[in-house]
């Protein structure tokens, strides 16, 4: 459902929200390293977070990555919204042409009535759930991210 690209970007700002201590910043290569991500691609992912403002980037040697924001205070959907789109949530999940060219199929579709219930609760899930939810969950098992 989510792109690897989204996945990345939740689980390194999951990584950097269990690091992020006042004045401590995260390096891309310890995050690369620690989450067994390629550098060059999860460089572009944290500077999308970045410039949409849920991380801090700081150059030099004492630089690197932080939470702009409480933890608590940044949604999954947060970041969904910024590498997925909202689309993720209201496309047919199957991909039937006939559900884009005529959307009135879309309330009639069998597959779509029972999917689209799920897709709602998918939605406030990743509404629901924060950074500090996962960090507090996965504190004390980061290999696992």
């Amino acid at each position: 459902m989510l792109s690897n690209t989204c996945k990345y970007a939740i689980r390194a700002t999951i990584y950097v929200g269990l690091n992020n201590q006042e004045g401590k910043r995260i390096g891309i290569k310890k995050i690369a390293e620690e989450l067994d991500m390629p550098s060059p691609f999860l460089g572009k992912i944290m500077q999308t977070l970045a410039k949409n403002k849920l991380l801090t980037s700081t150059k030099g040697p004492n630089g690197g990555f932080a939470l702009n924001k409480k933890a608590e205070d940044i949604s999954l959907l947060d970041i969904i919204k910024i590498f997925d789109g909202l689309d993720v949530f209201h496309e047919c999940v199957i991909g039937l042409k006939l559900c884009e060219k005529k959307p009135s199929f879309k309330d009639e579709c069998p597959f779509g009535n029972k999917i689209d219930p799920l897709m709602d609760q998918f939605y406030k899930e990743f509404e629901k759930q924060t950074i500090a939810d996962f960090s507090e969950e996965y504190k004390d098992v980061v290999d696992l991210l």
